[in-house]
């Protein structure tokens, strides 16, 4: 799996997605638990489609609403890939995302990956159309999303787009078969060939905090 590399040659990749039409996409099994079995983790345990451990986040709060807490999206040996946290004082929910452990550091811009803002503003109004955008290096004031996500996360049921309207990656509920599903705690995640699967796992891992939360919600969580 390749590293993230910095925030403006991703953006370079990103837009140029390899052409590899024999390439599969990815399947990724999401869990939303936290592979540490310590009372009061919360996190995910993401997997392949061989049953490898791919990714993992393990958060020692369950009380994850609180502003000052950043999740870091670890791979399978635990190695720091992104640490993600919320921008404080902002109109809109939003995230930002730092390669590996960089967004603890004294300086953390300059190793911006992403930001990701979520459809519903201050006030609680949502653009009905998108849950979520997300500025590859941070947004400037004129900038056009990089990727825009549409549908309804909580339920599962959403699509990630580049800026071009290409499909990206698709979330989804987890089909045991074709007449049984399994409840939203696990979940799969469908990654077109060319895409950076620690980018979209970032991705995810944001819209689970934001989708359906207002900025005064975690202001007002104790």
């Amino acid at each position: 799996m390749s590293r993230i590399h910095p925030a403006s040659a991703l953006k370079e990749r990103v837009h140029h997605q390899v052409e590899d039409v024999h390439a599969p996409p990815s399947v990724l099994t999401v869990w939303k638990r936290s592979s540490m079995s310590f009372q009061g983790t919360d996190g995910f345990t993401v997997f392949d489609n061989r049953g490898i451990l791919s990714f993992r986040v393990d958060n020692y709060s369950r009380k994850h609403c609180c502003v000052r807490g950043g999740l870091v999206l670890m791979d399978g040996a635990g190695r720091a890939l992104l640490t993600l946290k919320p921008q404080m004082l902002s109109l809109q929910v939003q995230w930002n995302a730092y390669r590996g452990e960089d967004g603890y550091g004294k300086n953390p811009k300059s190793s911006r990956v992403f930001t990701m803002k979520s459809g519903s503003n201050l006030f609680g109004s949502r653009n009905k159309s998108e849950a979520a955008e997300v500025f590859m290096g941070g947004p400037s004031s004129h900038s056009t999303p990089d990727f825009r996500i549409e549908g309804c996360f909580g339920r599962r049921n959403c699509k990630i787009r580049d800026r071009r309207g290409e499909l990206v990656a698709t979330v989804s509920r987890k089909r045991v078969n074709n007449s049984v599903l399994l409840e939203n705690d696990v979940f799969s995640l469908v990654v077109q060939p060319g895409f950076d699967l620690e980018l979209i796992m970032g991705f995810v891992m944001v819209l689970d905090r934001i989708c359906g939360k207002t900025l005064f919600t975690p202001i007002l969580c104790s």
